[in-house]
């Protein structure tokens, strides 16, 4: 089956580059037959390399619109980051398998802002080593239900056309069947998998807002219909769908605007279709304010938000609107369905137990999520 690289992936990057390492990868041949030749360059070394420190805000945008296709030299499967918190958040047993870094869209408050400092997005071409690396894990934990993900530093479907990754990791998923593999974008680019049979163990999520949110911080997504288009077409093709209500925005209308994102969502979907429903509110480090301000001004909802310290030394909503909001979103979707699996992301014992008057391993539907596993070294 041939899939291309659509015409809107070749012309959002200024350049291609390719490291000499990674010539003969599958990735690197898709990227010199679908890309025009006067935007591809073979290289020995990083683009930018002699850049040192924390990026301008210019120099942030550039590197949305460059992309380096590169071995990776470290360990590709780690925990997620909550779990280096678990004395002051609830953390749900998340693990994540990176494959690249940096984002192509643009959201107002993502926090690569305050974590990368790569002067250009980059591809990790050698995916047979991180496959190679996660079957040696899985081989001796097949029997656990440990959840994997792709989405932490780069967007998991937004670049699949030019990677096709997906086509890879969902047969290899088929055979750890305890195994759940999770897809998280903010795209729609999910037709270069949909040929392939479902497997019951690979859930294809999306970060979604309402759509006054999206239009106004999520900058270069998919459109909320086109999100909720999308995520249709994979449950129609048998995939497990999941949803993260994250971050939760005040604005002015944020009641009116959530509700009617519940409504779509319980509208569209039963909850029979969807694996878990997750919800957050804003929270960033103090360091990325200034860049998120000089990025997006202080017309933006996150921009101009009123932000406290809190745990891990991120700013956040105070408690209180937290739980309003909390309380709000999870009403509101109980309130067509009692059976929605719904749990906070990276949120306190002390957050859950105000905004759900229980623990995680309180709920049946997410005790298998928040059961402490054994450490996978």
């Amino acid at each position: 089956m041939e899939i291309p690289v659509p015409e809107s992936l070749i012309q959002h990057f200024e350049k291609i580059f390719i490291d000499i390492k990674s010539l003969e990868s599958p990735v690197a041949k898709r990227a010199i037959k679908y890309f025009p030749k006067e935007k591809i360059e073979i290289v020995h070394q990083e683009p930018w390399s002699e850049h040192t420190g924390e990026l301008t805000a210019s120099q942030f945008d550039r590197s949305k619109r460059n992309l380096f296709l590169t071995p990776f030299a470290g360990q590709f499967f780690k925990r997620c980051p909550g779990a280096t918190q678990k004395k002051t958040l609830t953390c749900c047993n998340y693990y994540v398998l990176n494959l690249g870094s940096q984002c192509n869209m643009n959201c107002s408050y993502c926090y690569l802002q305050s974590y990368l400092n790569s002067p250009v997005m980059k591809i990790y071409t050698n995916i047979d080593q991180a496959l190679n690396e996660l079957g040696e894990m899985a081989e001796k934990h097949s029997e656990l239900p440990y959840r994997v993900g792709t989405g932490e530093i780069i967007d998991s479907l937004s670049l699949d056309e030019i990677t096709l990754y997906s086509r890879e990791l969902i047969e290899f998923f088929r055979k750890y069947p305890r195994w759940t593999l999770e897809f998280k974008t903010k795209s729609n680019r999910i037709n270069q998998f949909l040929d392939l049979a479902p497997a019951k163990n690979v859930v294809v999520s999306w970060s979604i807002n309402p759509p006054e949110i999206i239009n106004s911080e999520e900058h270069g997504t998919a459109r909320f219909e086109e999100r909720i288009y999308a995520a249709k077409k994979c449950a129609e093709a048998g995939f497990s769908l999941a949803f993260h209500i994250d971050p939760i925005i005040w604005h002015p209308n944020w009641k009116e605007n959530y509700s009617y994102l519940v409504k779509i969502l319980t509208k569209e979907f039963s909850p029979e279709q969807i694996n878990v429903i997750s919800l957050g509110t804003l929270r960033f480090q103090p360091e990325q304010r200034h860049m998120m301000r000089e990025r997006f001004g202080l017309k933006s909802y996150v921009t101009s938000a009123e932000m406290f310290s809190s745990e891990g030394g991120k700013l956040r909503y105070d408690a209180a609107l937290r739980n309003e909001m909390f309380q709000f979103v999870k009403n509101e979707f109980y309130a067509t369905d009692s059976r929605w699996n719904i749990f906070l992301c990276m949120e306190t014992p002390e957050t859950w137990i105000q905004s759900f008057e229980k623990t995680p391993m309180q709920v049946p539907g997410l005790k298998d999520f928040f059961r402490p596993l054994p450490a996978i070294s």
